[in-house]
């Protein structure tokens, strides 16, 4: 332990705490910029700097340790000037159009300005001046807005592995750019949208989708059907204030219905037509000698990542659509017939956590109908910005349920949203499929949790079934990597893009480096996904009444010609750049 002293207050910590650290243990805030806990902690915006008795100039607080004795001072009128310094300089070559970016409110480096009285800039000079990338259907690169933070680069290089994004140049010149300045469009990116997650400004956000679905709002010819993911609903709420992990599923309905649309649809119920068509297609494969291990293609960011960089495994890959592609697919066939509206008529809108999904509804194979199984994709983000350009009052809006005969959904469908979710909830439909017997311990906690990779051996009155769980882009390495060398036996894997699943999507609310430090994000909106399960009536994917109505009167057995036709896609090897 080491005993040290910070602004007079006595405090022991181990050794090998940084300044940082050891502050807030104290509830002594030190202002950051760079840093993000267990990513990005390399001291280069000098925002958090200190100063140190005995020791000449200033210590950076998130990388400098600790010191026996060491005497901390993080709010001299020397350490106020010093961080306004940097802060101007910072700001001086900072694309400052504050009231036209998606940030505006919600920015970290906006909040320091306001926080320092940073009301003219004293340092002004030459501005560097860049091209706007927004080729991608996803995202859209501005560095004239990056404070070269970092903090894209480190999170897509060390909690993703891709390495789409690094710095260029040197000095002035410096830029967060890729491989040969291309678009993200042409390199490895898999549009996971960490990357904006992570950034602290606006220079990265989602390609906005909202002004296409408002101008068909207003177009009376079009009906305009939403369905919602499930983590939209444990994350929405955020966004008007409430509680980290705050189910507002009611709300978010009524609001919907409010802004227009013609009907609203639950994903939870497409998410519990992919657990039966992926369960089928595990037990087919299991049965039949088919290709092992099967892996989930649910994640789009995922599905891309493979492509690029394992496309010998593609044969491995589940040919289920995700599930709100499965669902705008039967909302433009099953749904158009039933409620005889001509599907040419329909626009199919999915509000998404997952910037991925912008994508993915352009790929090849998404077409089922003739038409797009979905329209238009927005973000959680994306979704909140209408609620609040309609002056709807989320917070005391009141609750509403799920338009019928398209919104019943159980409880298996709700945790896909969660790493681990999508494996629970196809187990629960395999277990009872392969052993012929009903199961009432529903809960599979062997591959719950935020762990990155999580391994389990499931015992089916006999059958053995080794199943694997991954999160994020380098775990998914890892698992990708130990299956090409002949190391591992799995026979079912499930792979989400996105460190934690769904809940931590790149188009959910955005938290800052603080909040993300201190606070169980994850964990709070896991949690609130599990209670939505366990409060189900049903709770496996297979008993969906709606799911089997339609399979009685429209698409014949699982897995069967027109199941196939309407829910499975394929997959293609694509070419990729990187650092």
């Amino acid at each position: 332990m080491v005993h040290l002293t910070i602004n007079g207050k006595p405090v022991e910590v181990e050794e090998g705490t940084t300044i940082l650290q050891a502050a807030r243990k104290i509830n002594i805030d030190i202002p950051t910029l760079c840093f993000l806990k267990d990513i990005n902690e390399i001291g280069d915006c000098r925002i958090c700097v200190v100063e140190v008795e005995g020791k000449r100039g200033f210590a950076t607080a998130c990388i400098q340790k600790v010191e026996e004795g060491m005497v901390v001072k993080t709010n001299s009128p020397a350490v106020i000037e010093a961080r306004r310094v940097v802060l101007d300089l910072i700001i001086s070559n900072h694309d400052r159009e504050c009231l036209t970016c998606t940030r505006n409110g919600n920015c970290e480096l906006q909040k320091l300005a306001e926080e320092f009285n940073i009301t003219q800039i004293e340092y002004a000079g030459s501005r560097n001046r860049h091209e706007i990338d927004d080729l991608s259907p996803a995202i859209v690169r501005d560095f004239n807005k990056c404070i070269l933070c970092r903090r894209c680069v480190s999170t897509c290089n060390k909690i993703q592995g891709v390495g789409a994004i690094d710095c260029t140049e040197r000095g002035f010149d410096s830029c967060i750019s890729t491989y040969g300045n291309k678009s993200l469009n042409d390199v490895n990116c898999t549009f996971c949208g960490q990357c904006i997650e992570a950034c602290p400004v606006g220079a990265l956000k989602e390609k906005d989708s909202t002004n296409e679905v408002w101008r068909k709002l207003r177009d009376e010819d079009t009906v305009v059907i939403v369905q919602t993911a499930p983590a939209v609903r444990v994350a929405l709420g955020e966004e008007f204030g409430m509680e980290i992990g705050t189910n507002v599923k009611g709300k978010m309905v009524t609001a919907l219905k409010r802004l227009g649309f013609d009907k609203v649809f639950d994903t939870n119920t497409g998410a519990d037509f992919t657990i039966v068509e992926e369960g089928n297609e595990f037990l087919e494969r299991l049965k039949n000698g088919g290709k092992l291990p099967m892996i989930t293609s649910c994640s789009p960011g995922w599905v891309r990542y493979m492509e690029m960089n394992y496309p010998e495994v593609i044969p491995n890959l589940s040919t289920c659509k995700s599930p709100h592609q499965m669902f705008g697919a039967l909302i433009k066939t099953y749904y158009a017939e039933k409620e005889n509206i001509d599907p040419s008529k329909i626009f199919v809108v999915s509000v998404m956590p997952c910037i991925a999904k912008k994508f993915e509804r352009t790929r090849d194979g998404m077409k089922s109908a003739g038409y797009d199984d979905v329209d238009a994709v927005i973000t959680t983000r994306e979704l909140a910005r209408m609620i609040k350009q309609a002056h709807i009052d989320f917070v005391n809006l009141e609750d509403s349920e799920f338009d019928a005969p398209m919104g019943e959904a159980t409880g298996a469908g709700a945790i896909f949203g969660t790493t681990g979710g999508v494996m629970e909830a196809a187990l629960r439909t395999v277990q009872e499929k392969l052993t012929g017997n009903h199961f009432e311990k529903l809960e599979y906690e062997q591959i719950r949790g935020m762990e990155g990779i999580k391994r389990a051996k499931v015992d089916m009155n006999g059958t053995e079934v080794k199943v694997v769980v991954a999160s994020g882009l380098k775990n998914a390495q890892t698992i990708m990597e130990e299956i090409k060398s002949g190391k591992a036996d799995y026979q079912f894997v499930e792979i989400m893009a996105c460190p934690g699943g769904c809940i931590m999507g790149g188009g959910q609310p955005i938290r800052t480096s603080k909040e993300r430090a201190n606070i169980d994000i994850k964990g709070k909106r896991a949690s609130a996904l599990y209670s939505i399960d366990e409060k189900s009536t049903i709770r496996k994917s297979h008993e969906n009444p709606v799911l089997q109505k339609i399979y009685k009167e429209y698409l014949g057995e699982p897995g069967g010609h027109r199941a196939h036709e309407l829910l499975h896609t394929s997959y293609v090897k694509r070419d990729k750049y990187k650092f």
